[in-house]
């Protein structure tokens, strides 16, 4: 057990002592990053006979910049909705963050691989920019001065209901966006962290259009609070709860068939499961009950997955 994390869960039960405040969460404050994140779901998209060209996208959870979202745009993406529960971004990271985007997609740089990005995944077979999803037509029209002005423009006020770029903190109801208006749904190493799992899938059925799909790269790992990669399956329900606290989030502790339950029962049809295995320490007589009865080998071998379903119905 990392009794560090259970001391600062227990502290944030004590009033006026050692309060949860929202830190960074890494990644997003890096253009590279973003513009890495975003190329991969639109690689593996065209991958997996997806729309490369989706007008309105949706993110969940984009960390410390709206950088993900603002590649989107750039590449050309007409309307970028953000969801998240504690408030990251700001407005003049945002704008810095564009700023570099913007020479990227001029400079048609490479994908930033592993070498500068080892645990990003999804993981691709080519690095090359994709400019076979984003030719020189596209990125003409995409990149015309106006068009990049405008957008760098509304970044600033991100929360008007009729701006390009909305950025809605925090967001616990589907009624938030309206039914059938998105084309793409991702997140990054988001959805472990997302407490209602079953009706954060049933708010993003709603959002999509007919044929919509959505993208996410999912971590099973335990994220520092304990030794082993999956050894927060180990916690009792009541241990758990202490690791935990009061803070706003942390992990849902859902292993990676519970997504695709989830998923199959709300209308997916799941086109990508890309699996990330790791070796286990412990079996699953070691774990919780709670785990011991719901998690399959499979399971306790998977440390991460990158899917992408569509809407059939």
């Amino acid at each position: 057990m990392k009794l560090k994390q259970l001391i600062y869960g227990i502290a944030t039960f004590v009033p006026g002592v050692n309060q949860y405040r929202a830190k960074g969460t890494g990644g997003t404050d890096s253009a590279r990053y973003c513009y890495s994140v975003w190329l991969r779901h639109l690689v593996m998209a065209k991958n997996n006979g997806l729309n490369v060209y989706p007008k309105v996208v949706a993110e969940l959870g984009p960390g410390d910049s709206l950088g993900i979202g603002l590649a989107a745009l750039i590449s050309g993406c007409d309307k970028y909705f953000s969801f998240d529960v504690v408030e990251h971004s700001n407005s003049e990271r945002n704008i810095g963050i564009f700023d570099e985007l913007v020479a990227l997609f001029r400079n048609r740089a490479a994908i930033p691989g592993d070498d500068e990005f080892p645990n990003v995944k999804p993981y691709l077979n080519e690095y090359d920019f994709p400019a076979d999803i984003l030719d020189e037509n596209r990125l003409h029209d995409a990149l015309e001065e106006s068009r990049i002005k405008k957008i760098r423009d509304v970044i600033s006020h991100p929360q008007l209901n009729n701006s390009i770029v909305q950025y809605k903190v925090p967001w616990y109801d589907a009624g938030i966006l309206e039914k059938e208006s998105v084309d793409m749904i991702y997140s990054q190493a988001v959805l472990e962290h997302v407490d209602d799992l079953l009706d954060t899938y049933k708010s993003m059925y709603l959002w999509l259009k007919l044929t919509g799909f959505i993208s996410h790269q999912i971590d099973f790992k335990s994220h520092g609070t304990a030794n082993e990669w999956n050894g927060h399956w180990v916690y009792s329900d009541f241990i758990w709860m202490l690791i935990r606290g009061k803070r706003p989030y942390l992990l849902n502790r859902e292993p990676h068939s519970t997504h695709l339950s989830i998923l199959k029962e709300e209308g997916f049809k799941i086109l990508c499961d890309k699996k990330i295995k790791s070796e286990s320490r412990f079996t699953i007589d070691d774990l919780a009950p709670r785990f011991s009865k719901s998690i399959d080998e499979e399971d306790i071998t998977t440390s991460g997955a990158f899917i992408q379903a569509v809407k059939i119905n």
